[in-house]
């Protein structure tokens, strides 16, 4: 299997470059018809190069599907008002009990609010990356590989489901289950829509949802569908106290964290690949703080 080459442009105050796909035809050109004068200035700065780091003047032509790359200009962004507390770090990995309503990483209009670029900037970290990821709105255990060599094997354990993950949940609803209950469904999640849904046909999420009492669940998940735990508890008629998407969505202003998803990735095992022994990380984070 072919891997990405690195990008040419190095991580800057915590971001890297942007990759994007050209048309074709000359490039300065491109930019500006696209993303207006601002993009064809990078390019009079030298700040815009081709992937094997030469830049781009307004003379340059590339043809369609080459990729360039360059800094991108940063939305404004509702800073999120939490912490990002560490629980363990070594020069292998850095592990934090993530905030409630911080997105793992960039996307869409979450640039620098995001634990990734909050942590590389902190910790002077730049080659920092996600072994896996978590919803913006869950908190908990979010692991880190601290090397760019260390990605592929750390984040091969999530791949092939070799993490034993537990999460923690509160519903205020009242259960009309027996509990423990396995959960299995077929989770679809289209681009552009909010929801996932649950749709008929194989099988593709799992969940044992066990009772802890006072409206507390502990959650297994033994695939990692997206939303996969919120849907399932749903489907139970227990959704998450403090979900703005399940059972229906419920419009919250992005300046709003008075209600946090009560939902908290509280551990994760696994056998280390590079020494084999034992990892344990838990979240000190408690379900019902604020």
């Amino acid at each position: 299997m072919s891997r990405r080459r690195p990008a040419p442009l190095p991580v800057r105050d915590g971001l890297g470059p942007a990759r994007l796909r050209l048309y074709g035809g000359p490039v300065a050109a491109e930019l500006r018809a696209r993303f207006g004068p601002a993009a064809a200035a990078k390019v009079a700065s030298g700040e815009v190069v081709t992937a094997d780091g030469t830049p781009i003047d307004e003379m340059t032509v590339l043809p369609a599907g080459a990729h360039i790359f360059l800094y991108r200009d940063l939305p404004e962004e509702v800073p999120v008002p939490f912490d990002i507390p560490v629980l363990y770090r070594d020069a292998d990995l850095v592990v934090v009990d993530k905030p409630h309503f911080l997105a793992t990483m960039p996307r869409g209009s979450h640039v620098a609010q995001t634990a990734l670029v909050r942590l590389r900037r902190a910790l002077d970290l730049p080659d920092l990356s996600p072994a896996h990821r978590l919803d913006r709105l869950t908190a908990g255990v979010l692991m880190f590989t601290a090397r760019r060599e260390l990605r592929g094997p750390y984040q091969g354990l999530f791949a092939r489901a070799a993490v034993y993950k537990q999460y923690l949940a509160r519903s205020s609803a009242e259960p009309t289950r027996t509990f423990p209950q396995l959960i299995r469904s077929r989770i679809v999640k289209e681009r552009g829509c909010l929801q996932a849904r649950e749709e008929p046909g194989e099988p593709n999420a799992e969940t044992l949802v066990e009772a802890l009492g006072g409206g507390r669940y502990r959650l297994t998940p033994r695939t990692g569908r997206t939303h996969q735990l919120r849907v399932h508890l749903a489907a139970l008629d227990l959704p998450i106290d403090g979900d703005p998407l399940y059972p229906r969505v419920v419009d919250v202003a992005p300046t709003d964290f008075s209600r946090p998803l009560r939902l908290l990735a509280h551990r994760l095992e696994f056998d280390d690949p590079l020494t084999g022994r034992r990892r344990v990380f838990v979240s000190e984070r408690d379900l019902d703080a604020d």
